[in-house]
Order: structure tokens, then C-alpha cells, then sequence
């Protein structure tokens, strides 16, 4: 009877979390991961920073791991579905900021490279846009493919979706399973064009404002590949239902932002960024 009183039945739809080791463990870790990395800048070894990054992927598999479980022992009513979907789109929204921030840096760079308030620019520029020297991939070759490939990858992960909705297993394993595949397949084709860069990320503004936004997109596109591939072994343990699969749902939202921060990388530094200057 006691126990009873002790643990009574919750009269609210709000999930109250146990006690958690994991936001501490995570602070910990990415403190190293910092402590690490100034290091390495200083010239120590580059292992240093081991410690952090396997502190964050430990905290990060263990976190989320209990809120696998929590899902399926059903503690995420529809309130807390709510509010998780909430939290993703702050995410995404903190996300479009971040790449607001490199895309300004490519514009002011190429909007005005002969400021006269600056005279170092337009010295470093050659006075125009591309620097002078500089030769640009051709944006209807290897950037177009990928363009075609995520595109396509949108298509297969809104199909996998709709498979997830409707009750069909199949269709969702399927979906996922492509649309990793085109993941990589984008990643691959990235680390090859930058393999065969004819500039590099040092001594020109082009090359540093070129590989921060795209490098930055890759990156992207490699945790959301990793993302979805997590969502593919979920699939195959049944842990989506029609009704509640907001994991597969977050990811998918990921993926498809992924998708448009590449077009605008596409027709912004590709095409119009590259406009008349020599091609590799």
C-alpha cells in the first residue's frame, strides 16, 4: 500500500525525467573535446582530442538510447511528441542561422571585392570576383550530379515516409535504404571534387569561403546519413508505428533541409559565384 502512495499514477500528460548521468558526461566530454583541440592548434598531437570525441559519441549513443526506450515503454504522449517536434524545428531554425553566417561571408567577399574602404580586398581579389587566378569547377558537371542525387534522395525518403504512414514495412526499409545509399553516394563524390580542387582552403578568400559552406554541408549530410541509417536498423527492430515514429519524422526534416541549404549552395556558389571566370 505504502509502495502504492509512493509511486502514484501520473494526472498529467507530461513525461517527468528519471534522474540522468548523461548532460554531465557530455559537458565533461566536450570540455576535453575544447581542451584537446587548443592543444593540437598548439602543436601537440592530434590525439589528444580522442578523449572528447569519444566522451560526446558514448553520451550521445547512451542519451538517445534512453529515449528509445522511453518511447517504447510509452511515455511520449502527445504532449511530448509536441514539444519534441518543437525542439527539432529550434534546431533547424539554429541551423539556417548557421549557414546564414557563411553565406554572408561568400557574399560579402564576392559583392564587393574591390571595397574601397578596404584596399587589402580588392589587392587580394584582383578587384573582381572571382580572384584573379582563380579557376572554378564547372557547375553542370560533378555539382549538378549531386544536386540530382540529393534531390532524388528527397524523394526516396518522403517515399519511405509515406511507406511508414500507410503500414508498409517493406516500402519504409526500402526508402531508407536508398536514401543512405544516395548519401553516400553524394559524400563520395564530394571527397573526389575536393580531392581535385585546382584551389586551395589557404591564401585566397575564395577557397576559405568555398570549402567552410560546402565542407560544412557535407558534414551535414554525413550525420544525416548517419541519422537515417540509425532510423533503418529502428525499422528493422519494428520501433515505428504509423502513429508514432516522430525519430524517423526528426530525421527526415533533417534530411529534406539538407536538400535545400545544397541548392542554394548550388545556384549561389556554383553557378553564380563561379560566373565567367576560367573553368578546371
Amino acid at each position: 500500500m505504502a509502495e502504492a502512495h509512493a509511486h502514484p499514477t501520473p494526472q498529467h500528460p507530461y513525461h517527468l525525467v528519471d534522474p540522468s548521468p548523461w548532460p554531465i558526461v557530455g559537458a565533461v566530454s566536450a570540455f576535453a573535446l575544447a581542451v584537446g583541440t587548443i592543444a593540437f592548434m598548439h602543436g601537440n598531437s592530434l590525439w589528444l582530442t580522442l578523449p572528447g570525441i569519444l566522451g560526446i559519441l558514448y553520451t550521445m549513443f547512451m542519451w538517445w538510447r534512453d529515449v528509445i526506450k522511453e518511447s517504447n515503454e510509452g511515455f511520449h504522449t502527445p504532449v511530448v511528441q509536441l514539444g519534441l517536434r518543437y525542439g527539432m524545428i529550434l534546431f533547424i531554425a539554429s541551423e539556417v542561422m548557421f549557414f546564414v553566417a557563411w553565406f554572408w561571408a561568400f557574399f560579402d567577399a564576392s559583392l564587393m571585392p574591390g571595397d574601397a574602404i578596404e584596399p587589402a580586398r580588392a589587392a587580394f581579389t584582383g578587384g573582381h570576383w572571382p580572384p584573379t587566378g582563380i579557376e572554378v569547377f564547372d557547375p553542370w558537371h560533378l555539382p549538378l550530379l549531386n544536386t540530382l542525387i540529393l534531390l532524388t534522395s528527397g524523394t526516396t525518403v518522403t517515399w519511405a515516409h509515406h511507406s511508414l504512414i500507410h503500414g508498409d514495412r517493406s516500402g519504409l526499409i526500402w526508402g531508407l535504404t536508398v536514401t543512405v545509399i544516395l548519401g553516400l553516394i553524394f559524400t563520395s563524390v564530394q571527397a573526389y571534387e575536393y580531392a581535385n580542387a585546382p584551389f586551395s582552403f589557404a591564401g585566397n578568400i575564395y577557397g576559405a569561403t568555398f570549402f567552410m559552406a560546402t565542407g560544412f554541408h557535407g558534414f551535414h549530410v554525413i550525420v544525416g546519413t548517419i541519422f537515417l541509417f540509425v532510423c533503418l536498423v529502428r525499422a528493422y527492430r519494428n520501433d515505428f508505428t504509423p502513429k508514432e515514429h516522430f525519430g524517423f519524422e526528426a530525421a527526415a526534416w533533417y534530411w529534406h533541409f539538407v536538400d535545400v541549404v545544397w541548392l542554394f549552395l548550388f545556384f549561389c556558389i556554383y553557378v553564380w559565384g563561379g560566373w565567367g571566370a576560367a573553368v578546371h
